[in-house]
């Protein structure tokens, strides 16, 4: 364990072979593999996504992420011709919109970048974050960005698929529960489930609840800090309806299990939970930021995907089971060869 006073982005690192990097998802939904771990003895037994049944019980709260993926990524030119990639986002709470540009090089406030479809992208101010505030010219009614995304976006897969975006992504890349727009990056825990094995976990009387967090830069933003509690997690929008807030209470109440679908159902239901189980905040924006040694309130057990080393999510799930749990399950999904990241397999800790 970790000494309270001592934490190195390092302490989470691993290394992985580049083969185990999944960089389509398997034929079929819900036929990925799952590893389960014991976050209390650190034991792991090994089995399929479908199998998920098997491990849940009769009163147990699922709550999954419900938010959908824009096609944000766009592709453009500068004036002196280079390429730039682009990824828009919204900025929390506001109608703005804000991007992230691969190749920013000579870019600086008020340059014009000339998207593929002609359009035109002005850059408003300096960065924060890697975040550039922009807006399309000529572009300032209501919904434009977004009608543009429809049209001429792409799914933005993760910079370590290291392929471009094809037609099955924009169905793979999306959970089939997918209900609110806003999201660069899916929940990748629910890209498992399909609506029959939804439908089988109702049926076992596992009460299955959704909220809304929309997945942003964070995903991508490595810690740049040797010492993790010095970074600082861009906000997230999200929004609990009080009807599974309260569902979430009376499970806790009756001793019965709340498992959390991905590190954004967790970081959604413990940012709303910072202000008192009796007074959250249902709605809103977050950069809760959960490492070891944070104390969870509403969370019991989570599902996840293998993350990325030394990432904010790697940290929240070691939060979650304890760093050595976690990093020897990591170290037994490599000898077993699991698939990891997005398209990746999955992990029960319970």
């Amino acid at each position: 364990m970790l000494p309270s006073n001592v934490m190195n982005v390092m302490d989470f690192d691993y290394s992985l072979p580049e083969d185990l990097i999944a960089k389509r998802p398997c034929e079929n939904r819900g036929q990925s593999r799952l590893m389960s771990l014991d976050r209390l003895t650190g034991e792991v037994r090994h089995s399929r996504f479908a199998s998920l049944p098997d491990y849940l019980r009769q009163g147990d709260l699922l709550v999954l992420n419900d938010t959908s993926v824009l096609p944000a990524r766009l592709l453009g030119r500068k004036k002196t011709g280079g390429r730039v990639e682009i990824l828009m986002m919204k900025t929390p709470g506001l109608s703005a919109w804000r991007c992230m540009i691969k190749n920013s090089k000579g870019l600086h406030p008020g340059s014009v970048i000339t998207l593929d479809n002609g359009a035109e992208l002005e850059l408003l101010g300096v960065p924060g974050d890697e975040l550039w505030p922009c807006r399309l010219s000529g572009g300032l009614e209501k919904g434009a960005v977004e009608r543009l995304l429809e049209r001429s976006g792409a799914v933005p897969l993760p910079p370590y698929i290291g392929r471009e975006a094809e037609s099955l992504d924009k169905e793979r890349y999306q959970t089939v529960f997918a209900k609110r727009r806003g999201a660069i990056a899916a929940p990748t825990a629910g890209l498992h489930f399909t609506d029959g094995l939804l439908a089988t976990l109702k049926e076992a009387g596992v009460d299955v609840r959704f909220l809304t967090l929309h997945t942003g830069p964070g995903t991508f933003m490595p810690i740049r800090v040797s010492d993790p509690r010095g970074h600082k997690m861009p906000d997230e929008e999200y929004e609990i309806s009080p009807l599974v807030f309260k569902a979430v209470c009376e499970a806790k109440k009756e001793g019965r299990r709340t498992i959390a679908v991905g590190t954004t159902t967790t970081r959604a239901l413990e940012a709303a939970c910072l202000t008192g189980m009796d007074s959250p905040r249902l709605c809103g924006s977050t950069g809760l930021f959960i490492y070891p040694g944070f104390k969870f309130q509403a969370v019991d057990g989570l599902i996840t995907n293998f993350h990325l080393p030394s990432s904010t999510l790697l940290m929240l799930v070691c939060a979650f089971a304890g760093r050595e749990n976690v990093m020897a399950a990591y170290a037994e999904a490599i000898r077993q060869r699991y698939g990891f990241f997005s398209y990746g397999d999955a992990m029960l800790i319970l």
